[in-house]
């Protein structure tokens, strides 16, 4: 009991100390390019709607084609000119839990600042497109730390909270298999269609789809590449209800024939699917898109030996770096814990990392995902940062980090 409440009292201290505390901002040991843009960053939530879609969780024998349209939010970072008093903050709302109906860890409301200008008027050239996708559970604003940041460098920044994948609305696990690369493509479609001139949207004019990058966390990282090739095994088919998932199936020419030539580059945090064999060799080599993986050696969920090392050596059509935490485990994506979390165990293990320092992932993100971005999306002159030589790096500041680079076939 007094263990807890001495945790309690260090949660609401923490609450205290950092009233204005950013997720994001750069420690005094961040490498270079973790720093923060000279663009000012807007943000603003939508609302889209994808209809008459195959409803996977309300397939039986008796109903084999149920539909429904899957409604998605989104919160998009962008950059932004501030009008006179607007100041560069806002406060974002989360939820707490493993999903709805769960005693342990009900979904409790909680918030964070964050470094953007709510509603703020958009600015500037036609910039690249960055879609990002969170775990199984998770949320849009769980990388807040990396969109925000993104943004302030001249990306228009889209993630996306997936229907029944949420913290907030968890169900059952084929509906996040099914339809992460159908709400990648969607969602990529549809700010495409918002980014034409006289669309009415904010985005007219404001955003490049054809220069877009897919960043996903965990299961948002497996449907990152299912999105770009990665076309799911025939026996990963055989367990799902009805075979459906064969849509996602490598070797099926709807599937192959859906390949977006706009996606340039993918960043895959802790992807998902590789110990648990959804790919074989041939499904894992249809990927030629530049890939950045970034993993712990120690994760347990999504594996790393058998799990994303393998999906880095026998993604072998496609340019790819490993950037390898040693010792970390699952979270190499998310913010670090709000003081919320403390009152919970497994909520606070759902983002933090038990060696790693959170803000010190957060900013090695920024570095690397910075330069590989910059490469593949704006053709920027930042090859020398993604050599084992770790350039912008302080002085011994490489210390538990292993890099890997290896070139398409």
């Amino acid at each position: 009991m007094l263990g807890r409440m001495l945790v309690l009292a260090v949660a609401l201290a923490a609450g205290q100390v950092s009233a204005q505390d950013y997720f994001g901002d750069a420690r005094p040991d961040a490498p270079e390019l973790a720093a923060r843009g000279s663009l000012q960053v807007g943000v603003r939530t939508l609302a889209v709607e994808n209809k008459d879609q195959f409803d996977i969780l309300r397939y039986s024998a008796e109903q084999q084609d149920p539909r429904y349209s899957r409604k998605l939010t989104l919160e998009v970072w962008y950059p932004a000119k501030l009008a006179a008093g607007q100041k560069e903050h806002t406060v974002y709302t989360d939820v707490l839990g493993s999903g709805p109906n769960d005693p342990k860890r009900p979904n409790t409301p909680f918030q964070f600042n964050g470094r953007a200008a709510r509603d703020a008027a958009p600015v500037g050239e036609r910039y690249p497109l960055v879609i990002v996708s969170h775990g199984y559970p998770g949320s849009r604003l769980q990388m807040s730390y990396l969109t925000e940041n993104l943004a302030s460098k001249g990306y228009v920044v889209v993630a996306i909270d997936h229907l029944e994948s949420t913290r907030a609305d968890k169900a059952a696990f084929p509906s996040t298999l099914l339809n992460r690369r159908f709400d990648d493509l969607f969602v990529l479609n549809t700010v495409a269609a918002w980014a034409k001139p006289g669309s009415g949207n904010f985005l007219s004019g404001v955003v490049d789809a054809d220069k877009t990058a897919l960043v996903g966390y965990s299961m948002g990282g497996y449907g990152a590449l299912n999105t770009v090739g990665a076309g799911i095994s025939t026996s990963a088919v055989a367990f799902f209800p009805g075979g459906k998932l064969a849509v996602n199936q490598q070797g099926n020419p709807q599937y192959e024939a859906q390949r977006d030539p706009r996606i340039k580059a993918v960043v895959a945090f802790a992807p998902w699917g590789g110990a648990h064999k959804v790919w074989d060799d041939a499904g894992l080599a249809g990927v030629r898109t530049p890939l950045l993986f970034i993993t712990g050696d120690q994760d347990d969920v999504a594996g790393y030996q058998d799990g994303v090392k393998q999906l880095f050596e026998k993604t072998i059509h496609a340019d790819r770096y490993l950037l390898t935490y040693v010792g970390g485990r699952h979270n190499s994506a998310p913010n670090p814990p709000s003081p919320a979390h403390w009152s919970n165990p497994d909520d606070f293990q759902s983002y933090s990392e038990p060696v790693w320092d959170s803000r010190r992932i957060n900013n090695i993100n920024q570095h690397y995902v910075t330069a590989f971005l910059g490469i593949h999306l704006k053709a920027a002159p930042l090859q020398d940062y993604l050599n084992d030589n770790w350039k912008g790096f302080p002085a011994r500041a490489q210390l538990g980090l292993e890099w890997r680079h290896l070139k398409e076939l």
